[in-house]
């Protein structure tokens, strides 16, 4: 190995980078979780002579390529960011979320609702007609309930970063088509299959009208979830896969659309209901990937499936930090090890926070989720934005794996220690570790042509690049 050398790196900030001579150097970016350093620069230093714990990446091994990070701009989010700020202060935030200039997370992917979620600040769907009354031919078909806050924000968000991904998910179809007749609970009635997936392509065709290219569906957000409070609909592997293989499918091909359909968009403790929705044989053919959520079981249940369809892409799509675990040091890690390393380490192509952003009493919302965080909370009084954890957790990933990269594999480390590394198009290598045990964790990082060691306090999270 060619003599070590000591680099001061000026302006970027970083103290110190161990690296071999005439090889760019190595640096670090660090999260602690008493806050004193937020994605700030940190010293990276020579391997010790001494055993450490030992990281090996090695590029040669290559996984999924890599869409992005990101979060969904909700109803709530947008009306917040348009209302909430001035136009100088949602471009400023705009950028810092969509872009990386000067710092800036580069969220390449985002999440909308086809009509209302809990973070609306009403019910509704694209075609509501009055009760008892109903449209098969879709002729009260209106974008409208979008056009005033979502799509300029999105809009806005693809003006700043044009390789935006944006994805798409009903919460429920519009009520006229349910046994309940009511965005709330209920299951779609076998009659209005054809008009419901009528309705999704309308959507899709619609936004791209505006400007807004969808470039993924999912059939219904948390299938398995009729909540009492807020939109929701019900729908069986068996359903799903009529809707899709039957209506769905077909109709998005005769139109000469390439979104994707995305199966499932639900927790990870029920790996059995997408395996079972794919088994039917005319819906698994109009399915590119399979959607996954946080709020229950394991993330492993990512690879369960994608065993059996090793073809199809995995995404995640939905996980929202909240006041039910304000502590950074117990949820920084959480977060980071479970969504930005486990979910990708199990095949993910993209994960997405649920709200982009939303106000100190955790909205607005309309029944549901009574305390989620946002990515950011906006104050609407003043437009000030505080970064919540989940800034920083994903930052971590976002501002250094651009689309197209590579995850690589990496293997060993000490206890508590999680990591995951991607390589760029352009040739750089990106290493997050996540440090969940209770005391800091020295590890030293092999790689080709690289030896370096660093000290991972605990609780904390830290960005590596080469």
């Amino acid at each position: 190995m060619k003599p070590l050398r000591r680099l001061a790196l000026g302006a970027a900030g970083l103290a110190v980078a161990a690296t071999t001579a005439h090889a760019a150097p190595v640096q670090a970016w660090l999260t602690t979780p008493d806050q004193q350093h937020l994605l700030a620069p940190s010293p990276v230093t020579a391997a010790p002579a001494r055993s450490d714990a030992v990281v090996r990446v090695d590029p040669a091994r290559q996984h999924q390529r890599m869409a992005g990070f990101g979060a969904a701009i909700t109803e709530a989010s947008a009306w917040l960011m348009r209302h909430g700020m001035t136009p100088v202060q949602r471009e400023s935030l705009m950028k810092e979320l969509f872009t990386r200039e000067g710092g800036g997370l580069g969220f390449d992917l985002t999440r909308l609702t086809i009509g209302a979620s809990d973070f609306s600040r009403h019910h509704y769907s694209l075609n509501d007609m009055p009760p008892g009354q109903t449209d098969p031919a879709l002729r009260h078909f209106s974008l409208d309930p979008e056009r005033a806050d979502v799509i300029p924000a999105v809009k806005q968000a693809l003006a700043l970063n044009p390789q935006l991904q944006v994805m798409a998910s009903p919460w429920s179809a519009p009520g006229w088509m349910k046994t309940t007749d009511s965005l709330v609970q209920g299951q779609l009635k076998p009659e209005f299959y054809g008009a419901f997936a009528q309705y999704l392509v309308r959507y899709v065709q619609g936004m791209a009208a505006e400007g807004v290219p969808i470039f993924a569906l999912t059939l219904q957000n948390e299938p398995h979830f009729e909540p009492g409070d807020y939109p929701g609909m019900r729908m069986t592997p068996r359903t799903r896969a009529e809707v899709v293989g039957q209506h769905l499918g077909p109709l998005l091909k005769a139109q000469g659309l390439k979104t994707q359909i995305l199966e499932w968009d639900h927790n990870w403790d029920e790996p059995w209901s997408p395996l079972s929705m794919l088994s039917d044989a005319a819906a698994r053919k109009f399915v590119s990937g399979v959607a996954w959520h946080c709020y229950a079981g394991n993330v492993a249940a990512q690879s369960q499936v994608a065993q059996h369809y090793p073809e199809l892409d995995v995404w995640f799509t939905e996980c929202s930090g909240g006041e039910w675990k304000p502590q950074w040091a117990e949820t920084l890690p959480w977060i980071t090890r479970n969504l930005v390393i486990g979910s990708t380490r199990h095949g993910a192509r993209g994960v997405l926070m649920w709200n982009l952003a939303l106000d100190p009493q955790f909205g607005p919302h309309l029944g549901g989720c009574k305390d989620c965080r946002g990515v950011v909370t906006i104050d609407p009084a003043t437009g000030k934005v505080t970064r919540n954890i989940e800034y920083y957790a994903f930052g971590h990933a976002s501002r250094f794996v651009v689309p197209g990269a590579r995850r690589i594999a990496s293997e060993g480390g000490g206890e508590g220690l999680d990591h995951v590394a991607f390589r760029n198009p352009d040739g750089s290598v990106v290493l997050v570790a996540s440090n969940s045990a209770a005391t800091p964790q020295r590890f030293t990082v092999q790689a080709p042509g690289r030896r370096f060691a660093y000290e991972l306090p605990a609780g904390s999270v830290v960005t590596l690049r080469w």
